[in-house]
C-alpha cells in the first residue's frame, strides 16, 4: 500500500474506472471509483447502503443498469464473470468443502487452462507465503478461521488478478483471530501490485487495511479520502459515529458558529459561512449542578437518555439543548449518581472543539 498515492495523476490505461450504476425497484446505486494499481480502497458504509451491490458489479454477478467499468483501460462491462482478471474473496470464504487446501487454491488456475501440475506447484507457491504449506493437505473443516480465509486469498491471488475484491473478509472471524489475520491481510495486500478493493462496515478494518476509504449511503458517494482525513474531518452522521466524534453542523461568524438545530457553540478557529463542528465525547465534562468555577467556553443543560459500556469507560447518550455524547470513568459516572433521565450540564473547551467547511 502506498498511503501517497496520486490517484488522478494516473492515465485512464493504469488500474480501474468505473462508475457503477445498478438499479433494483426503490433502489439505485451510483458509485464512481477510480483506484491505482498498488492502490487499496475501502468502501464503508452501514448495512443497505450499496457497498455489496457495487462489489458485485465490479465482479460482475450484477449486471450494470447505466456507467461503466474499465480496468487497465480494457472494457469490462459485457465480460462474462469467469472471463474477467478479477479475484474475489468472500465473506464466507466458500472454500471447496471436498478438496485440500491445495485443490482449492490450484481451482483457480485449472479454471484458466493450467495443467495440474502447473495449478498445483503454483498453489503451493502461494501457500507457502501464506504461512500454510504444512497445511496443504488439510480440507476446510479441520481449518481454522484465519486459516481458512488466507487460504481463499491465496486461490484468489494465485489466478493474478489484476482487480482482488474483498467481502467483509474478517467478518467471519473472533476478535482474537480477526487481530493476527487483519495484521497478516495487511502485508499481503502491500505487497499486491494491481488494484484491490475490499467492503467493510468495519471502520477499524478500513482504516488499517487501505490506503483510501469511500464512504457510501444509500447507494451514493458521500465522503472520499484518506483514513486519517476522514477521521479529522467527518462530514456525515454515520462517519463522526464510525470515528467517535460529536458533529454538528452550522454557519460560523468568527469563533461563533450557530448551529442549524441547536445553540451555538464557541470555537478557537475564526471562520465564516456554512461549517462543521467536531469534539470527541472524551472532551465533554459532566456536572450534576450548573459549574461556577469551569472556565468552558461551551455550557449546556442535558438530560441523560442512556448509559452504555463503551471499552473501559462509560458513554452517556445525553438529550436537551444540544445532543451528544460524553464518555466518563466508571468511577465518574457513580459519583455523578448518572442514570437515565438525570439532569446534568455538560461542558466543553473551546480548545477541544475543531470547526471547519463544509
Amino acid at each position: 500500500m502506498t498511503g501517497t498515492h496520486d490517484v488522478r495523476a494516473d492515465t485512464a490505461l493504469d488500474g480501474l474506472d468505473a462508475r457503477l450504476i445498478v438499479e433494483r425497484g426503490a433502489f439505485r446505486l451510483d458509485v464512481a471509483l477510480s483506484v491505482a494499481p498498488g492502490e487499496v480502497v475501502a468502501l464503508l458504509g452501514p448495512n443497505g447502503a450499496g457497498k455489496t451491490t457495487a462489489l458485485r458489479a465490479l465482479a460482475g454477478l450484477t449486471p450494470l443498469t447505466g456507467g461503466h467499468l474499465r480496468l487497465d483501460g480494457e472494457e469490462l462491462d459485457r465480460t462474462p464473470p469467469e472471463s474477467r482478471p478479477v479475484g474475489v474473496v468472500f465473506q464466507d470464504y466458500l472454500l471447496f468443502p471436498h478438496l485440500t487446501a491445495l485443490d482449492n487454491v490450484a481451482f483457480g488456475p485449472r479454471c484458466q487452462g493450467a495443467g495440474k501440475a502447473e495449478a498445483r506447484a503454483r498453489a503451493a507457491e502461494w501457500l507457502e507465503r501464506m504461512g500454510l504449506a504444512d497445511h496443504a493437505a488439510v480440507k476446510p473443516r479441520r481449518l481454522s478461521g484465519g486459516q481458512a480465509q488466507r487460504v481463499a486469498l491465496a486461490r484468489a491471488l494465485a489466478t493474478r488478478p489484476r482487480l482482488l475484491l474483498l467481502d467483509e473478509p474478517l467478518a467471519a472471524l473472533d476478535a482474537r483471530t480477526r487481530l493476527d489475520v487483519r495484521a497478516q491481510l495487511r502485508r499481503h495486500l502491500a505487497e499486491f501490485e494491481a488494484v484491490a478493493v475490499l467492503v467493510t462496515h468495519d471502520p477499524l478494518d478500513a482504516m488499517v487495511l487501505a490506503d483510501r476509504l469511500v464512504v457510501v449511503e444509500d447507494g451514493s458517494v458521500v465522503q472520499e479520502g484518506t483514513p486519517s482525513g476522514i477521521a479529522r474531518h467527518p462530514r456525515t452522521e454515520y462517519v463522526a459515529q464510525l470515528v467517535g466524534l460529536n458533529l454538528y453542523r452550522g454557519q460560523a461568524g468568527g469563533h461563533t458558529v450557530r448551529l442549524d438545530t441547536g445553540p451555538a457553540i464557541t470555537t478557537t478557529e475564526d471562520l465564516t459561512g456554512p461549517v462543521f463542528v467536531a469534539f470527541p465525547p472524551s472532551a465533554v465534562t459532566l456536572y450534576r449542578d450548573r459549574p461556577t468555577g469551569s472556565s468552558a467556553r461551551n455550557l449546556w443543560r442535558c438530560e441523560v437518555a442512556g448509559l452504555e459500556t463503551h471499552g473501559d469507560q462509560i458513554r452517556a447518550d445525553l438529550t436537551g439543548e444540544l445532543p451528544l455524547a460524553a464518555d466518563l470513568t466508571t468511577v465518574a459516572a457513580a459519583e455523578l449518581d448518572l442514570h437515565q433521565g438525570a439532569s446534568v450540564w455538560a461542558t466543553v473547551k473551546a480548545t477541544q472543539t475543531h470547526a471547519y467547511p463544509v
